[in-house]
């Protein structure tokens, strides 16, 4: 979002009123736009999603500012006109890669108003940001800083919800790890890390705190063929280690970049053997034409029934 002086902005003595628009829908909480609502309705103001039904009619006033946060790039753009007097965008979406300019300090770290998608009993949120491995697919490192720090402690988003989910881009390449992870513990809640771990990184140490969490899904990436003889050891130590099964274990399989089909499918076939959950991701999907083979590879191993029916490939390649 824009930085503004909001004090100049907004005297204290005046109360606006706020509209929100999340461009890429309402499928996934926004968590600039829950925290902008926390804050806005802190001093007073009034808030609310925009109707362009009804906002946008000859009778309707204008508000005095209107949010529109977009976090896709591949998202369109808004498609309606917007009534108010200030229209502040934000987001990677708009702003690529670096997503425009940050929150005020004061609104990024409230605690956000998850009501404004009527969520009642899960909290969404970053412990971290950054990542250090500028991976040439990814915009977080560009974005949020080559090293992975500490932005918030658990508190800061959550206050007692059951269930939690984490959007960190790399938890375990935080020097803060130990303590975070150890507030996931604390919490007792059903944690999602819903962001791919670095496997590269996970030591036994590691494995063994994760392993306390009451994890509802820990999510690992294997971006590139070439981390084989690395990752796979680690995939089946961690395993060992936690005894979970695949449910918990999704690993996401990167593809449409730098590999090949045959070894797209060596990835899955390996992770499938190791008891983890693959599932796929292709790179710059838009690109790809219907036809395209790692479409097809990938229906059939998002898709969790066709996966588990038709366990090679080439056979649901030549039938569906």
């Amino acid at each position: 979002m824009t930085v503004y002086d909001y004090k100049e902005l907004i005297p204290e003595d005046m109360k606006k009123r706020i509209a929100l628009i999340d461009v890429d829908g309402h499928n996934y909480p926004n968590l600039p736009l829950m925290k902008l609502a926390a804050w806005h309705k802190r001093r007073g103001d009034s808030v609310e999603w925009y109707d362009p039904l009804f906002h946008n009619s000859a009778y309707a006033p204008p508000f005095d500012i209107a949010y529109m946060s977009k976090v896709f790039t591949f998202t369109p753009d808004y498609q309606y006109p917007v009534n108010a007097d200030k229209i502040i965008k934000g987001g990677t979406g708009y702003f690529y890669p670096d997503g425009g300019d940050p929150l005020p300090e004061e609104i990024e770290h409230i605690y956000p108003d998850y009501s404004i998608y009527g969520i009642t009993d899960t909290a969404f949120g970053f412990l971290t940001r950054g990542c250090p491995r500028n991976c040439d697919f990814c915009i977080v490192s560009e974005k949020e800083g080559s090293k992975s720090y500490k932005v918030a402690n658990l508190s800061e988003f959550w206050r007692g919800q059951k269930n939690i989910v984490l959007c960190d881009p790399n938890l375990i390449a935080c020097p803060d790890w130990k303590d975070l992870i150890q507030q996931l513990i604390d919490s007792r809640a059903r944690i999602d890390i819903n962001q791919g771990i670095d496997m590269r990184l996970m030591t036994e140490e590691k494995a063994e705190m994760i392993k306390k969490i009451r994890v509802k899904a820990v999510h690992f990436a294997w971006d590139r063929y070439e981390d084989k003889k690395r990752i796979v050891p680690k995939f089946k130590a961690f395993k060992e280690i936690t005894g979970w099964d695949r449910r918990k274990l999704i690993v996401f399989v990167l593809t449409n970049h730098g590999s090949t089909i045959e070894q797209d499918l060596e990835r899955i076939y390996t992770l499938r053997d190791l008891g983890y959950d693959p599932y796929v991701m292709i790179y710059e999907k838009e690109k790809t034409k219907k036809g395209d083979p790692v479409r097809r590879l990938q229906r059939w191993v998002n898709n969790r029934v066709i996966f588990n029916t038709i366990p090679k490939f080439e056979d649901y390649d030549t039938k569906y």
